[in-house]
């Protein structure tokens, strides 16, 4: 679009434009938009493992770790629906190869941070360039797979790589010497997907002219940085003035942004679909694994390290058996299809997620790590049906020309959970004296998270 004036754009001329748009290749698109998902997983997932010897090398103290996690998560959330936006608008190849490369350069300068808030900033890098390529990705996906059995097809094996990243990355990082190196490697693997996608990618946007809604954007990423500092200090005391002071300008901040998207010509989300019971389960079911799920298992192998003094490659086989269920389990979700709705699906795997945690209760402080065989086996069951079915409900919860957008909704709304979910998880881990009480108490919450997630999902039906 260099050269153009894009609030010039007639639908007619959009149509043009869209039409132009260079033929796609189904399988190369698919392979690379499934790589680089992986990695991007992977950077976002290598912290698990590793955040007892990262707080150790930046004298990071235990109120602060939540930061150590939360960056990547951060940049995810606060970028994801606008990159959503301007991968649809122009151009999801465009935006995706910046992504990927910016993700490669961020996480190789990661590995040579030496202070907590400079690890942080490079973590929050990373996940605004997470974020360009997750959203442009379903977007190109939803193009060169334009049949309902193929986008059925691609939307799961993109699923199950979500899941697939999320199992290999602890992995990677326990197995290497350290957890720089780690990082190293992850950078490397990124810029050769960029690479490999500059010959292999079509283009395809679909325009609707106007700007960039940059107002729309600080206020929801200062909404969301506000949300993070106040669950993260409200580890010290949930009733003091800061805590108090940031949530409200959080509440505030996000009454703005409702404002903004309102009178905007082009914004970030079209207030409409909440209007849409299908886009509400997306946008929950994203939510609510980000609560749960996410958050519980991203402290979880700190946990593992500090109580069963397990090191982070045996932590990382662990968490494999529900990371590595959870990417075959995404991989065979797409035979479900026709026989039972995504949105079932995802209340499926709440129910087996609550099952999964409450399995887990009393493992930390059992001394052996046999305590927590069957929660990973459910839990793993239950995150792959989540994994397979939210990327498919996303695409389809909006017009196939705003799949960008929807699956940076949907993600953004999974990401805000993440951080919350940590943060929380975090607070309330380390909120007794004893680990094992604490991690208890997390557990719980966990579950009783999920079962709201299940309950949210059934209930938002499809008017007749």
């Amino acid at each position: 679009m260099t050269g153009l004036d894009s609030a010039a754009i007639t639908p007619t001329a959009a149509r043009g434009l869209a039409a132009r748009d260079a033929p796609a290749r189904p399988r190369a698109t698919l392979a690379l938009t499934s790589a680089a998902t992986a990695v991007a997983l992977m950077t976002y997932t290598a912290p698990m493992v590793t955040l007892p010897d990262t707080a150790s090398a930046l004298h990071t103290p235990l109120s602060a770790q939540a930061w150590l996690l939360n960056g990547t998560p951060l940049g995810l959330a606060a970028l994801l629906l606008v990159a959503g936006s301007l991968a649809d608008d122009y151009g999801r190849r465009r935006v995706f190869l910046a992504g990927t490369l910016t993700l490669g350069l961020t996480t190789a300068l990661g590995a040579f941070t030496t202070s907590t808030w400079q690890f942080t900033l490079a973590r929050i890098a990373q996940g605004a360039a997470s974020a360009a390529l997750l959203a442009s990705a379903l977007g190109l996906i939803v193009h060169a797979f334009p049949s309902p059995r193929g986008r059925l097809h691609a939307t799961g094996v993109w699923g199950a790589f979500v899941s697939g990243g999320i199992a290999v990355g602890p992995l990677l990082a326990g197995a290497l010497p350290n957890w720089r190196i780690g990082y190293g490697v992850l950078g490397a693997a990124a810029l050769v997907v960029a690479a490999l996608g500059t010959r292999a990618l079509a283009e395809s946007r679909a325009p609707r002219g106007g700007r960039p809604d940059v107002l729309g954007a600080l206020t929801f990423g200062l909404a969301l940085v506000a949300l993070v500092a106040a669950l993260t200090l409200g580890r010290d005391g949930w009733l003091r003035a800061p805590v108090g002071l940031l949530l409200a300008a959080a509440v505030v901040l996000v009454a703005v942004f409702a404002v903004v998207e309102h009178r905007t010509g082009t914004p970030m989300i079209d207030l409409g679909l909440l209007r849409r019971p299908r886009f509400l389960a997306s946008s929950a079911g994203g939510l609510f694994t980000g609560l749960a799920v996410i958050g519980m298992f991203s402290f979880l192998p700190a946990l593992l390290q500090q109580a069963l003094r397990l090191s982070p490659l045996a932590t990382a086989w662990l968490l494999l058996l529900w990371s590595g269920l959870s990417f075959a389990v995404a991989l065979q979700v797409k035979h479900l299809a026709g026989r039972i709705a995504p949105r079932t699906q995802l209340a499926v795997g709440f129910a087996l997620h609550t099952i999964a945690t409450v399995t887990m209760l009393g493992a930390i402080g059992s001394g052996t790590w046999t305590r927590l065989l069957p929660g990973l086996i459910v839990g793993g069951i239950g995150s792959g049906l989540l994994n397979g079915a939210l990327p498919l409900l996303a695409v389809e919860s909006v017009p196939p020309e705003r799949a960008a957008m929807g699956s940076g909704a949907q993600q953004t709304f999974r990401y805000i959970g993440s951080c919350a979910g940590v943060a929380l998880t975090i607070a309330l881990a380390t909120s007794a004296t004893a680990p094992s009480r604490g991690a208890n108490i997390a557990l719980l919450v966990s579950a009783g998270l999920a079962a709201v997630g299940a309950a949210a999902v059934l209930a938002l039906r499809e008017r007749a």
